[in-house]
């Protein structure tokens, strides 16, 4: 578990040793959230923190910021954010220094999310980190399998991108509004489409 710690918080370090299921997802393994009393606390709590931030961003913004910092320890210096945010494990994700997240963010089940510094997040963006099983017994027993999602620095993601389990974009590429994100992109690429597939190198990158 040594080269998760980035990835767990306090909240999850506090239930690490009585819960099973989450202990298989922080170690990437095959896990069941409907069995998992730990795992539906975590983010019953942290839905609730989402939705408190989302109602008081405009009013008490220092605050909203304060909450978000709370539920996402990862968050660097300078990351900037519109509501709604929905975060389904904040101590599974980081966020480098300066990144700024449009609204209707999402991240999703509790597969290891890391983005970069200097990254723009378009609006209505989805990152999804649970395969559910494909096997039709497995799947009615709710098995799924927490993949992680890596964006590089100084990547553009525009509008009403989605991004799927198991997904790395390199540094500075830009994905096209609307894509979904099913393979890895390289560095310094304009990738677009659904599936989302390189066009063509960054002019001067």
């Amino acid at each position: 578990m040594t080269q998760q710690v980035k990835f767990v918080d306090d909240r999850m370090a506090a239930l690490l040793e009585a819960d099973e299921d989450l202990q298989r997802m922080v170690a990437g393994d095959w896990m069941r959230y409907r069995t998992s009393p730990a795992l539906q606390k975590l983010t019953r709590e942290a839905n609730a923190t989402c939705a408190l931030i989302n109602r008081i961003y405009y009013d008490d913004p220092d605050e909203a910021v304060r909450l978000f910092h709370d539920l996402v320890p990862g968050a660097g210096a300078g990351v900037d954010f519109r509501p709604p945010v929905r975060i389904d494990y904040g101590g599974r994700v980081v966020i480098g220094a300066r990144t700024f997240i449009n609204a209707d963010f999402m991240v999703i089940g509790g597969g290891e999310v890391s983005i970069g510094a200097d990254c723009l997040i378009g609006p209505r963006c989805g990152i999804y980190t649970p395969n559910h099983a494909e096997d039709v017994t497995r799947r009615l027993d709710g098995w799924e399998l927490p993949r992680p999602v890596t964006i590089g620095n100084n990547v553009w993601v525009g509008g009403s991108v989605t991004i799927t389990p198991g997904v790395s974009i390199g540094d500075n590429s830009i994905i096209g509004a609307g894509s979904v994100v099913t393979r890895d992109v390289p560095a310094g690429v304009v990738a677009v489409g659904n599936p989302c597939r390189v066009i063509r190198p960054i002019a001067g990158g």
